[in-house]
């Protein structure tokens, strides 16, 4: 039963519009869910483009324009917004959020968006989450220190966006953790740490600068 305690391959990123101020791009996703409309009836749902601040869902019911909505959706999470317009087979929905949940929503799109292109063989031994601390440091062995920015992590490596590409094969320090390049994207490098950690909140720890 979901909880209604309602308060009063390219890399691809949701970003924010410039036509529209606070406004966000959706991407395209395939993601499995449920939601419950304002009358606490449930149904599974599939959301097929989202952004930080909507999502289109295909639903049996639809809902009206402006009902509340809550729903929970695999690697997502739960999210509650209004009906804002229905479509066949569906609705549009907008999402209600602090700004910090919105990052995080946009950094876990960004992985689901991309995923394919990110995939690596220690991901598939290895769930991958995106951390609470999204910023760190990449640093070489001659010492150069680059700023980063984590788009997910798992037990034995990271994906990060970060502006230069250090060779495959390369050794890095990522945080306080050593590791080696693995894979190239457009936005950034795929990291193997020297060795897998036991806890997803050690490397989140080990994630912090120096």
């Amino acid at each position: 039963m979901l909880s209604d305690d309602l308060p009063s391959p390219q890399f691809i990123a949701p970003v924010r519009t410039r036509a529209t101020e606070g406004k966000f791009q959706r991407v395209r996703v395939s993601v499995l869910g449920r939601y419950m409309l304002a009358d606490r009836r449930e149904f599974p749902c599939q959301v097929l483009e989202m952004s930080p601040g909507d999502a289109i869902v295909i639903a049996p019911a639809a809902g009206l324009v402006g009902e509340r909505v809550i729903a929970y959706l695999d690697q997502i999470g739960r999210i509650e917004g209004t009906v804002i317009n229905q479509i066949d087979g569906g609705f549009l929905m907008d999402i209600t959020a602090s700004p910090r949940k919105r990052d995080k929503m946009a950094a876990q799109l960004t992985w689901l968006a991309n995923k394919d292109v990110l995939n690596l063989p220690e991901d598939r031994r290895h769930e991958r989450v995106v951390p609470d601390i999204r910023h760190s440091t990449v640093v070489l062995d001659d010492g150069r220190r680059y700023n980063c920015k984590i788009i997910d992590i798992s037990l034995s490596g990271a994906a990060i966006e970060l502006d230069v590409r250090p060779a495959i094969g390369t050794p890095v320090t990522l945080g306080r953790m050593r590791a080696r390049v693995m894979r190239h994207f457009q936005d950034g490098v795929a990291v193997e740490f020297s060795s897998a950690q036991e806890m997803l909140t050690v490397v989140q720890q080990n994630l912090r600068m120096n």
